[in-house]
């Protein structure tokens, strides 16, 4: 399937255009349009229209000096980010890029990043600053790291029909292989939301066939297309009505009341995080436990919390979880052997 244009596009090249030219008249090397023609690979005419736009939308003050043959700034410390936006707006985007890469396995990942890119271009290295060395990387881009996390990649064009049958609010065809299932099989959807956790993207909709709201994992969706039919979205669509207030990931079920028991060590560690919007966190009067309850609809992902604590956690309430920890706690005993 080929890949549709980007109507942002065009808006996206001349931002970063912009910015260039910003960047080479600040430099002090008195750029003219031959040489920003070149940098920017397009014509003289679209540089002075670029520079027009500059100076009066912008208010930059350029001028151009006839002794250098090139443009300057009459202002020496101006730069573009003061007419935007604040310097601390600027690099709050640019270090935003860090976290792009919990996403690089997805479809918005190069149009997200390239944006990002290009609306920092400025950060990316200041003449005046001594400690800024390397002219193609800012300072943060190699201080402030979100470690990549495992995630399934999405196929583009997976993505760009659930993207359209989402807008259109139209119900899609596609193959799915659940995690009970020997091989792929039919379904009809209606696609409420896109979800995405560090485990991967989900799909949030109406199951046809099932006739209930379900999670659908991308990963192991194929053959996605556009039916003519159309749906209306109900009001209680959002994922948040159902996964009620529990933050243990993208998971929903039925609704369970959770007590939990961890080692002391775990106190400040468990308490000064949101697990769910009900819970409750003590510690014990002779200090040998901790004592967590909350409620949750994402049963699973709490059996998964706790058994990754492994023995310094100890579900006590409800019976359906105490039964299926005991479980995986006898089987990991018997691999042991």
């Amino acid at each position: 399937m080929a890949k549709r244009k980007n109507p942002h596009r065009q808006s996206i090249l001349v931002l970063g255009r912009v910015y260039y030219i910003d960047r080479e008249i600040a430099s002090g090397k008195y750029p003219n349009a031959d040489t920003l023609s070149e940098g920017c690979e397009v014509s003289r005419p679209t540089i002075y229209r670029n520079i027009e736009y500059m100076k009066d939308s912008l208010h930059a003050p350029i001028a151009y000096c006839a002794k250098h043959r090139g443009y300057y700034y009459e202002k020496k410390s101006y730069r573009l980010p003061a007419s935007f936006t604040s310097a601390d707006d600027m690099l709050a985007l640019g270090m935003a890029k860090s976290l792009m890469t919990l996403y690089k396995d997805t479809p918005i990942y190069d149009s997200a990043k390239r944006l990002l890119d290009e609306i920092t271009v400025p950060l990316s290295y200041d003449p005046t600053d001594p400690l800024s060395s390397d002219k193609t990387i800012a300072w943060y881009e190699k201080r402030i790291i979100v470690p990549p996390a495992p995630s399934a990649p999405v196929k583009d064009e997976i993505w760009e029909v659930i993207i359209d049958a989402m807008k259109q609010n139209k119900v899609i065809n596609l193959e799915y292989k659940g995690g009970k299932d020997d091989d792929y099989r039919p379904r009809l959807i209606r696609p409420y939301q896109l979800l995405f956790d560090t485990r991967g993207w989900y799909l949030h909709g109406y199951a046809e066939d099932r006739s209930d709201i379900r999670l659908f994992t991308l990963s192991n969706v194929k053959n996605v297309s556009l039916t003519d039919r159309r749906f209306t979205l109900p009001k209680d669509f959002e994922y948040s009505t159902i996964n009620d207030g529990s933050y243990f990931g993208i998971y929903a079920g039925e609704k369970n009341y959770y007590k939990i028991e961890l080692a002391p060590s775990f106190y400040h560690y468990i308490k000064e995080r949101q697990w769910t919007a009900d819970q409750k966190v003590e510690m014990s009067k002779d200090k040998t436990k901790v004592v967590m309850e909350f409620s949750s609809t994402q049963g699973q992902r709490v059996l998964e919390w706790v058994l990754s604590l492994g023995m310094f956690a100890r579900p006590i309430k409800p019976p359906e979880l105490v039964k299926e920890w005991k479980k995986h706690v006898k089987a990991m005993y018997e691999m042991g052997k």
